[in-house]
């Protein structure tokens, strides 16, 4: 095989009256697919709660992967506590408005106005220690202070990329995974390596309205003890769900750090495999882990396997693995694009072309994977 481009982790992962992923009127999210609508979790809700995972694989624990902070109040949070208690605030203002503005845009000042916005450890560090600066520079005086403050956002106005300059994760481990969009500064945005499409169940949605009451412990008898009544949705389904990683952007966005993009490759695998999105938790109780996973290393255009399930099959592991790897079949015979593939499987199908291992084992085959693209050509 040439050198790997891609890595490619396809998932099944099955859910029993849970509600996973919510839309604006609280109901799950749909999707409609090959005539039929079916259970989905957004991208958005999968990557949030692998990067948030508090797990032995969570992204946090690697060594090396700085933190990032996604928020509108990351200034006042995290750059300006601790040390600005005993400064006058007729001093801090001027400087924390000049921040605010530089980051967050010319309408900054107002919470609501602001992006939320990712910001990683080395640039609030960064933000820090100039408040610091200028605070000390401005020895109390607050005519000097905004002077100080207005010099400072000239030279930093629409120019957020400044604040990571020659760090190695400008954006926080976060941002070197799953990317950054600055509308108030595009040179500061970073382009996602990790790739993450919307997980959708392979089957019709198997939904239906739960029924439910709040009781009252202490009502008298004569009452229904029924202090509130509501009703909500839960749904069932095995789900489909695909990664695609970009190898040599994951090295790039990690200052080519093989060894730490391994280690974010193996850790990533665990938490694809092992945690459960869900809202409802103390209610559905929405724990799972995935039934299988396929993982392919190549250097040709990734493609998605979900075509197999456009027309809809049973809630079945078994079921959907040999829909699947027919599918995968059809392709293999029609492009040979010759990916490397290692699979986990709860189902006893054969997979084309896939040697067959634990879930270890497939993080191993992904962790080694950036260390092919860093070696030196002969």
């Amino acid at each position: 095989m040439a050198d790997p481009r891609f890595l490619q982790i396809h998932f099944l992962a099955p859910y029993t009256a849970a509600l996973l992923n919510r839309d604006d009127s609280g109901l799950a999210k749909r999707l409609p697919y090959g005539g039929s609508l079916r259970t989905r979790v957004s991208s958005q809700c999968l990557k949030r709660h692998w990067r948030l995972a508090d797990d032995p694989h969570s992204l946090h624990r690697i060594d090396g992967a700085d933190a990032a902070y996604r928020s509108r109040e990351t200034i006042d949070r995290k750059v300006f506590a601790d040390w600005a208690t005993d400064i006058d605030e007729v001093v801090l203002k001027p400087i924390r408005e000049a921040m605010l503005t530089a980051v967050y845009g010319d309408k900054g000042g107002d919470k609501k106005s602001r992006q939320t916005l990712l910001l990683g450890l080395a640039e609030v560090n960064y933000l820090k220690a100039e408040a610091q600066r200028l605070a000390a520079e401005a020895a109390g005086d607050a005519k000097a202070a905004g002077e100080l403050a207005k010099d400072w956002h000239k030279s930093h106005k629409a120019n957020l990329k400044a604040l990571g300059e020659g760090a190695k994760l400008p954006g926080g481990l976060t941002g070197a995974l799953f990317g950054r969009m600055v509308t108030s500064d595009p040179k500061a945005n970073i382009d996602a390596p990790v790739h993450v499409a919307h997980a959708f169940t392979v089957h019709a949605e198997e939904a239906e309205s739960d029924y439910f009451i709040a009781a009252d412990d202490l009502a008298r008898d004569e009452d229904t003890g029924a202090d509130t009544i509501q009703e909500t949705e839960l749904t069932s389904g095995l789900f489909y769900g695909y990664v695609v990683v970009d190898l040599p952007g994951l090295l790039e966005n990690l200052g080519g750090d093989a060894q730490l993009a391994g280690d974010v490759l193996h850790n990533l695998l665990y938490l694809i495999a092992e945690v459960s999105p869900g809202a409802k938790l103390g209610s559905t109780a929405p724990y799972s882990r995935a039934s299988f996973l396929l993982v392919e290393a190549g250097d040709r255009q990734p493609r998605s396997l979900a075509e197999a399930f456009r027309t809809p099959c049973a809630a079945s592991t078994a079921v959907a693995v040999a829909q699947l790897a027919e599918h995968l079949d059809a392709l293999d015979h029609a492009y040979a694009t010759g990916e490397t593939r290692r699979v986990m499987s709860l189902a006893n199908a054969e997979v084309p072309g896939a040697e067959r291992g634990t879930l270890a084992d497939l993080a191993a085959f992904a962790k080694g994977l950036p260390s092919q693209l860093a070696e030196p050509v002969a």
